[in-house]
């Protein structure tokens, strides 16, 4: 069996490379928001964060990998919007990085037309990203959403609620969608944060 990451964060980040063009998905600030969101829904479900009049709380005490619950400890009650939001770009580079340190992925720094400075990221073995991308796919399909593994649910949760093509192209988020409601429904608020981000993101990009 191919060993996986075993942050929420890091096996999204890795499900958001494009195994055919060898390089990451053009997700955008996108990546930054499901990565927040990621971290948010692992402390959620780990009972690390609670909900209250819909806001993040906090929970049981325990781990906090990525900051976040020190960030909702010190700030007056916020959407779960506001914490998606919140440090999006800081995370997609505290996540790229404990995966270098891992030894996931390769980063190779270079400058586009000598100017412009790019970062190119490459997994080192792809069996990584194909044992996640089984998981999510089989928990589109066959056993109770209950029986699912929790992580493999908020993948595709998070994958739909980012757009997330590596995961689920637009037709399987189609042809899905009551099942990936359900699964969103089981993994916490976090995800439909994302989507609510994005879309306002959009609208405002729109209006401006």
């Amino acid at each position: 069996m191919v060993e996986v990451p075993e942050s929420l964060p890091a096996r999204m980040y890795l499900l958001a490379y494009d195994l055919r063009r060898r390089r990451m998905s053009s997700g955008g600030a996108r990546l930054g928001y499901v990565l927040r969101a990621a971290a948010l829904t692992e402390l959620y479900l780990d009972g690390r964060l609670g909900e209250e009049r819909r806001r993040p709380v906090l929970g049981t005490p325990g781990d906090d990998p990525y900051g976040v619950l020190a960030q909702i400890a010190a700030s007056r009650p916020r959407s779960w919007q506001h914490w998606v939001r919140k440090d999006a770009r800081a995370v997609e580079a505290s996540v790229r990085d404990e995966l270098v340190r891992g030894g996931w992925i390769r980063v190779h720094s270079r400058r586009v037309l000598g100017v412009f400075p790019r970062r190119e990221v490459a997994v080192k073995d792809p069996r990584v990203v194909k044992s996640l991308w089984g998981g999510a796919s089989s928990a589109l399909r066959g056993r109770p959403v209950a029986h699912v593994n929790s992580y493999d649910a908020a993948a595709v949760a998070l994958a739909a609620a980012g757009g997330l093509t590596t995961v689920l192209p637009r037709r399987d988020r189609r042809r899905h969608r009551r099942r990936i409601a359900e699964l969103t429904a089981r993994t916490g608020p976090a995800a439909p944060a994302v989507m609510k981000v994005i879309r306002q993101k959009k609208a405002a990009a729109a209006s401006g």
